[in-house]
């Protein structure tokens, strides 16, 4: 006998039912984006954001949706960021006026505060633990790094004050050649590299736990902290000058290799300007012409005249805008030179205005990598490892050398 529902068993019927349930639900679900689902699994850990030198330009509350910039909290959520490194970002005019030290102390209140105001979504992180504990409550964490090492104004003291405070990397230099390293923007190298300071505080910072930073600093600089330190360094927010040619802000191949034998890591910067030709080539001609520009008008010249130029350049001469691709291309020949040990990311969100990839232009969008870095055959384990293991494995490596040396690491939680 053939059975139908009518004749069923009642028990056969509720399974059959059950089943159809099943089927409807399936044809109408959402398709599974394995990106989301790894960025969201594995510790995410993003070296550089600029958001305090943004929340000092103009204040916004980050824990909230916000119109502009490229971080907030919902959108980190949406990207699976577990720790942002907090940009302490001091720029060299206020370094070269005698003000870097309080400037970083500024910019260090408003990250505490901002933890402080929302305790539920933020934490101060001061060491690996510390992360690790923020990810399991649901929180994102927020170590810092200072950018540029002005601050520390030639003294140990210094350099232990904030480190206590909680920053664990700090940028040589940034545009300008400082006390302790020439800078790969400038062109008077003042130091050949390291300045005689900049030479005693590479062990220094090894010896206080502090990762040593080298995005930003001259090639001379970067061969003699290789040199001098005895733990692995990191390059926060670089990419490769093999597809920038002539941009010494990226590190060349032979870099690159040297990092990857010194342990340490090169983190992926996501800026447009840092990862095509055409973005350089297109910034070095709009300088040109606001040059050009400020030439001709320069009875007339005013700050809303320079904007309305730029904006009018800007519509005329469309931004070549990377993409994915392009950022996946850097970590592939990152990964070719030093290894998938020894990569990560930095994406330099906030700070490099509105030049970032077709694909990743906020923190929501961590997930496309994900997926390119999967459609290019990279292993879960491959991208656990770029997205933040290679770069939890540096840090560890760093407070163990310290805690040898009598500092133990700072945490928090």
């Amino acid at each position: 006998m053939i059975r139908t529902p009518q004749t069923l068993p009642v028990h056969a019927t509720m399974i059959l039912a059950a089943a159809a349930l099943l089927h409807g639900c399936a044809e109408t679900a959402e398709p599974v984006d394995r990106g989301t689902e790894l960025a969201r699994e594995y510790l995410l850990v993003d070296t550089h954001i600029d958001v305090p030198y943004r929340l000092h330009d103009e204040w916004v509350d980050v824990s909230e949706p916000t119109e502009g910039g490229d971080f907030d909290y919902p959108r980190a959520v949406d990207g699976g960021l577990d720790a942002m490194f907090m940009s302490i970002y001091i720029p060299a005019d206020v370094d070269a006026a005698g003000e870097a030290k309080g400037f970083a102390e500024g910019l260090i209140d408003s990250v505490e505060a901002l933890a402080a105001d929302s305790p539920d979504k933020f934490g101060i992180a001061s060491c690996t633990d510390d992360v690790i504990a923020l990810k399991a409550a649901g929180r994102i964490a927020l170590p810092m790094g200072m950018e540029n090492g002005g601050p520390i104004e030639g003294s140990f003291e210094n350099l232990r004050h904030f480190a206590d405070r909680g920053i664990r990397y700090v940028t040589l230099a940034h545009s300008k050649s400082n006390h302790i390293s020439d800078s790969s923007y400038d062109l008077n190298e003042r130091w050949q590299g390291l300045s005689e300071f900049g030479r005693t505080l590479i062990p220094e910072m090894n010896r206080q736990g502090v990762m040593i930073d080298i995005s930003h600093v001259s090639d001379k600089a970067f061969w003699q902290v290789l040199e001098l330190t005895e733990v692995p360094v990191i390059a926060s927010h670089s990419s490769m000058r093999h597809f920038t040619p002539g941009f010494q802000r990226n590190m060349t191949d032979e870099m690159v290799a040297a990092l990857g034998e010194n342990g340490g890591v090169i983190q992926i910067n996501f800026g447009s300007s840092f990862l095509t030709r055409e973005a350089r080539d297109y910034g070095n001609a709009a300088q040109q012409a606001m040059i050009r520009f400020r030439a001709e008008e320069h009875a007339n010249l005013d700050e809303a005249r320079m904007a309305e130029f730029a904006a009018n350049y800007r519509a005329e001469n469309p931004y070549p805008y990377a993409t994915v691709d392009d950022v996946l291309d850097h970590i592939d020949r990152a990964v070719q030179f030093a290894g998938i040990d020894h990569v990560g990311i930095g994406s330099d969100y906030d700070g490099v205005g509105d030049s970032l990839p077709v694909g990743l232009k906020d923190v929501s969008e961590y997930p496309n990598l994900v997926n390119g870095m999967l459609a290019r055959g990279y292993s879960e384990e491959d991208v656990a490892k770029v997205l933040g293991g290679n770069l939890m494995r540096v840090w560890r490596e760093v407070e163990a050398y310290a805690a040898a040396a009598g500092n133990p690491a700072r945490c928090q939680i």
